[in-house]
């Protein structure tokens, strides 16, 4: 892994293939079939799942739900000379505890330490006030904000879905359900776990009606997920820490598995994360029920302990998520099959298409 450079995981993408909506109905995505042991492609679709698992399968989904984490506010201090300068975007990433979130704020070079921000709802009327705390790099900053009865409900009447830097439109009303699974269940993520987008009741019962056996996990999903990776070299990525469960009743159904030597397929990278990263915690032994946050970086090298099948969406070039699929099954197959997708004309990325690789 020492060896491997960012810049080795780069793809040609034309950004006409950047999905900027969901597909009109839920489910309806295109599948890229890859086999890992041997890199062949199919093309298929997403209809097409539950044949590909097998009876007996173990299904592990991430039960996160997104939180309308972006926040429009006003300044209420300008210094001297100082012109206001419209709206401020605050996009809510992490709790920090005590009313306090780490956040990002745009434009944020003149929002210092101590400034106030106010969030107006529709009829201009204040229902949230913080207090800026720190400053960090990049727009970040650590922010209190005053006691209100109940911050969710706030934010579900004046927040916006957190729609990706690469979806270059406004949310809109329908962002609400299809930005979420429809399993989404433990609230927390300002990114939505997008492999599991694509799947509908229906689906799902079909997939027991297989004989397979699904799961939950819970990782909430940071902005570290679209953070460029600002190193030349692997092994110098760095991710942010992501918050994550596993219950009891999902680690008995993961060490069965194992024991039984069934196939343990991840829906999604986050869902990747959880396990692998329950695996380490384990200490090589059986998984066991806990809580905690995780800075997991998966790249090729790594050796998996839990996951053996993997539905993903089409990820970013030079990203952490690209690396993880990699370790998978192995770089050049998945820049191959990368490759085929684009040009086959898949849609990338959040509302786009997946793979399915085992």
């Amino acid at each position: 892994m020492s060896e491997l450079r960012v810049a080795e995981f780069d793809f040609d993408l034309p950004e006409e293939l950047i999905a900027q909506q969901p597909p009109a109905e839920r489910g309806l995505s295109r599948m890229l079939v890859v086999d890992r042991a041997t890199g062949a492609l199919r093309d298929g679709s997403f209809a097409e799942l539950p044949s590909l698992l097998k009876p007996g399968d173990l299904l592990v989904l991430n039960d996160s739900r997104v939180i309308p984490a972006r926040l429009y506010a006003r300044r209420t201090l300008l210094r001297d000379h100082e012109k206001p300068t419209g709206r401020i975007e605050v996009l809510l990433t992490e709790p920090a505890g005590n009313n306090e979130w780490r956040a990002l704020v745009r434009p944020g070079r003149k929002v210092a330490i101590g400034e106030r921000l106010v969030f107006p709802d529709a009829a201009d009327a204040t229902v949230l006030e913080a207090e800026v705390l720190e400053r960090g790099k990049f727009g970040e900053r650590l922010m209190r904000f005053a006691p209100v009865e109940d911050f969710f409900a706030v934010l579900e009447r004046i927040g916006h879905m957190p729609l990706p830097p690469y979806i270059h439109r406004p949310d809109a009303g329908a962002d609400r359900e299809r930005y979420q699974t429809v399993f989404a269940r433990e609230r927390g993520s300002v990114a939505a776990p997008t492999a599991g987008l694509h799947f509908t009741p229906a689906m799902l019962e079909a997939v027991t009606a297989r004989g397979v056996e699904i799961a939950r996990v819970t990782l909430h999903v940071g902005l570290g997920t679209f953070a460029p990776l600002r190193v030349e070299r692997v092994d110098e990525v760095r991710l942010h820490r992501e918050r994550y469960s596993l219950s009891a009743e999902t680690a008995e159904a993961v060490n069965r598995a194992r024991r039984e030597g069934r196939r343990i397929v991840a829906v999604g990278t986050t869902t990747v994360r959880t396990l692998e990263a329950a695996a380490q915690a384990a200490g090589g032994g059986e998984l066991r029920a806990h809580g905690g946050e995780t800075e997991i970086f998966i790249s090729p090298g790594f050796e998996f302990k839990v996951v053996s099948g993997l539905l993903t969406n089409f990820h970013l070039p030079q990203s952490s998520l690209l690396m993880l699929v990699s370790a998978f099954a192995g770089r050049e197959r998945v820049l191959a099959a990368y490759r085929h997708a684009v040009e086959q004309r898949y849609r990338f990325f959040s509302y786009g298409d997946c793979m399915f690789l085992a």
